[in-house]
């Protein structure tokens, strides 16, 4: 991670917006340098305006999102490319996450079908590290965001 990216781009919104809150999250998408690329990319452009993430994989010590909560977006490398708001936070089934959702989160060809399969299968992953088996109910954290910087 390269706090002096992360450091210039929140001193720099800072500077523009002295009402801020002191603190951000600073988070990279994915499991991997092209992922956190890929969807970086999309956040910038203004296609990207959503994420899930699995519910299961936060830890005791690590907070959901809440509305209103900064977060600083890095790329694969760790550096700072965006800074988002988070303007709602919702737990939902992962067979009830929406199409309108699929589409706010702006990856593939946008479709609920595209969003369930590539999700499934970053999930599945994910929850064989913690010893967790993938099915149609694991508790979804479904945030949407807007671009601030």
């Amino acid at each position: 991670m390269s706090q002096d990216s992360m450091k210039e781009i929140w001193d720099r919104y800072k500077k523009d917006n002295p009402e801020a809150p002191e603190s951000y999250e600073a988070w990279a998408f994915g499991d991997s340098k092209e992922m956190a690329d890929e969807l970086a990319e999309l956040v910038v452009k203004g296609t990207k305006t959503a994420t899930a993430s699995n519910y299961m994989a936060y830890e005791e010590s690590e907070p959901l999102p809440y509305v209103g909560l900064h977060n600083i977006i890095l790329d694969g490398d760790g550096r700072a490319v965006a800074i988002v708001e988070t303007t709602s936070v919702k737990i939902v089934p992962f067979n009830e996450v929406t199409a309108e959702h699929a589409y706010l989160e702006g990856e593939g060809d946008r479709s609920l079908e595209f969003w369930r399969k590539e999700h499934e299968r970053f999930f599945r992953k994910e929850l064989e590290e913690i010893d967790q088996v993938f099915h149609d109910q694991i508790p979804v954290v479904c945030e949407r965001f807007r671009l601030l910087k």
